[in-house]
């Protein structure tokens, strides 16, 4: 390594002399014009002989370094990044807040992904298994459907009516509410993630209080695991429900009511 530093700043003295030093009182009023004049000094010190040994350095490049010279790739170099993630039983991985299929067979098992500014590559063990293109938005799914499993059965033995038996276990809110969440959903298993992510909340906070805010999210709209976890988080389940407002206006003075313009 010393010797290759001190090969390199030999060099950079020569063009510096040669170069650099010959123009140095020379005036140039655009980038080309520089270039240009460079390169016929470039040229002239490349072709110059060598003081100690034959040939010169044109010489020595086309005898050693042309010949092992290669074609430059047919694409510009892509620069990617790795990390590595965990199948969700609902055989998606979440990768930069969005969620990328792989064959169902993988659930539970490390996978590597690739990402490039255009695509996220996913491989197991060395072999890709999914290519897809990278989403921009957040909280995305993006599936190909032949990574779905054939049947439920198929899926490990995680079905919907699995999935509702054991928020049954919680509370009948909770069950409704998982049956909302895989509803509103191009295909059930996709909303396994929120559900669990549900299930998970009942052993941080209780399942009481996961059963009054999904009876909240329910009369709310809100069925996301999102909205489950801000009621929890915000102590919004342990607040009195809002009464709905009245559908008929109240009698007043100042209401003349439909009867006035017969």
């Amino acid at each position: 390594m010393t010797l290759d530093k001190a090969v390199a700043e030999s060099a950079v003295q020569v063009a510096q002399r040669w170069i650099v030093a010959a123009l140095r009182h020379h005036k140039f009023f655009s980038l080309e014009e520089a270039n240009a004049a460079i390169r016929e000094l470039l040229d002239r010190l490349n072709h110059r002989p060598f003081r100690k040994r034959e040939g010169s350095r044109a010489s020595v490049f086309a005898a050693v370094d042309k010949p092992a010279l290669k074609p430059l790739p047919g694409e510009p170099f892509d620069l990617s990044e790795w990390c590595r993630a965990r199948v969700n039983i609902d055989y998606h991985v979440s990768f930069d807040s969005n969620f990328y299929s792989v064959p169902y067979n993988l659930v539970h098992e490390v996978v590597e992904i690739r990402s490039t500014a255009t695509t996220v590559e996913i491989l197991h063990k060395g072999t890709r298994v999914a290519s897809h293109p990278r989403g921009r938005a957040t909280g995305k799914t993006i599936t190909i459907e032949e990574h779905r499993p054939k049947s439920h059965r198929a899926h490990l033995e995680w079905t919907p009516s699995r999935m509702v038996r054991w928020a049954q276990t919680i509370g009948p809110n909770t069950a409704g509410l998982f049956e909302r969440i895989m509803a509103d959903k191009p295909h059930p298993e996709m909303g396994y993630r929120g559900c669990l992510g549900i299930i998970r909340l009942a052993g941080k906070y209780s399942a009481q209080r996961v059963e009054a805010a999904a009876e909240r999210a329910l009369l709310t709209g809100a069925c996301r695991y999102k909205s489950v976890e801000s009621i929890l988080k915000n102590s919004l389940d342990q607040a009195p429900p809002s009464s709905p407002p009245p559908s008929v206006t109240p009698p007043h003075d100042n209401i003349r009511g439909a009867g006035y313009f017969e």
